[in-house]
C-alpha cells in the first residue's frame, strides 16, 4: 500500500509555501485532486494527480536555496509599494519563483533568505525553532546603560507582548562591527543598477550595537528601541541561523545549501 501525506504539506513543500498559506488555496478552490476540486484535510500519494491553477504539481522538486543581500529601500514582497520597488526586481528571473524566509522592512538592508522549500522556510521562521538573527544596529544616540540592561534581562512590553533580545555595545562589538561594515562599505558606494541609492562612505557611529535575538516579529528592533525615545538610523542583518552575509554584496545572491 502507497504510504500517504496530507495534501498542504505536499502543497507546501512543492510550492515554497506554508501549511497554512496551502489550505487557504485549497479552500479559494485552486487546487484540484484526481480531477476534482480539492478538500482540506485530504491526504494523497504518488499516484495522485494534484493541479494548482489548472497546472499539475510534480511528485518529485527540486529545491533551491539563496542568500541575497538585500539592499535598503526595496520591500521583500512581490507587488512594489507604491514608488518602492521589489526585491524581486534584482533577482536573476531564474528565482524570480522563490519566497522570501521571512522579511526585512524597506528602510533595513542585509541577508534574506529564499526557498521554494516550504519545510525549510517553516524550520527557519517559527518561533520554537529559535533560530538566531544577528543585526547590526545604528541608533540616533547612545544607549543608556539601563535600558541596555532593561531590554536584554527584563523585555521591553509592546503590544504583541514583551520583546526581549541581546544586546552588545562594548568596545569589542564595535570593533568587530566596524570589521563587518568594511566589507560592505565599498560596495555600498555603488548604486545598484536597477536604482537603489548610493550610501556614501562614513566613519563608525558611537551608536552601533549589535543585536541578537532569536524572534521575528514585525519590526521587533525599531518598535522595541521606539518605545524607550530611540530612533534606528540603519538596522542591517548580517546572520540568520548557520547563514551569514561572508562579503555577499548589494544586490547580489547565491546558492547556500540546506
Amino acid at each position: 500500500m502507497e504510504p500517504t501525506v496530507r495534501l498542504n504539506k505536499f502543497l507546501a513543500e512543492r510550492l515554497g509555501v506554508s501549511r497554512r498559506e496551502a489550505d487557504e488555496l485549497i479552500s479559494a478552490g485552486k487546487v484540484t485532486l484526481d480531477g476534482k476540486p480539492a478538500t482540506l484535510g485530504a491526504r494523497i500519494d504518488k499516484t495522485s494527480k494534484v493541479c494548482y491553477n489548472n497546472k499539475i504539481v510534480p511528485h518529485q522538486a527540486e529545491y533551491l536555496y539563496i542568500a541575497f543581500h538585500k539592499p535598503v529601500g526595496y520591500v521583500c514582497s512581490r507587488r512594489p509599494q507604491g514608488a518602492t520597488p521589489t526585491l524581486y526586481e534584482l533577482l536573476p528571473a531564474k528565482y524570480q519563483h522563490l519566497k522570501t524566509v521571512g522579511r526585512l522592512d524597506k528602510d533595513s538592508s542585509g541577508l534574506i533568505l529564499l526557498t521554494n522549500d516550504g519545510d525549510f522556510a517553516f524550520q527557519m521562521t517559527h518561533p520554537k525553532f529559535r533560530k538566531t538573527k544577528v543585526y547590526e544596529v545604528e541608533l540616533d544616540r547612545t544607549l543608556e546603560p539601563l535600558h541596555q540592561q532593561m531590554i536584554s534581562d527584563y523585555g521591553v512590553m509592546l503590544d504583541d507582548g514583551p520583546s526581549q533580545f541581546k544586546i552588545i555595545g562594548s568596545d569589542f562589538a564595535k570593533s568587530l562591527l566596524r570589521g563587518i561594515r568594511s566589507r560592505y562599505e565599498d560596495a555600498a558606494t555603488s548604486p545598484v543598477k536597477t536604482g537603489a541609492r548610493s550610501v556614501p562612505k562614513k566613519t563608525v557611529s558611537q551608536n552601533l550595537y549589535q543585536v541578537i535575538l532569536t524572534e521575528g516579529r514585525n519590526r521587533q528592533i525599531r518598535r522595541t528601541f521606539a518605545a524607550l525615545g530611540y530612533k534606528v538610523v540603519k538596522l542591517h542583518r548580517t546572520h540568520f541561523g548557520k547563514y551569514e552575509l561572508d562579503g555577499l554584496k548589494p544586490g547580489k545572491c547565491v546558492i547556500i545549501e540546506p
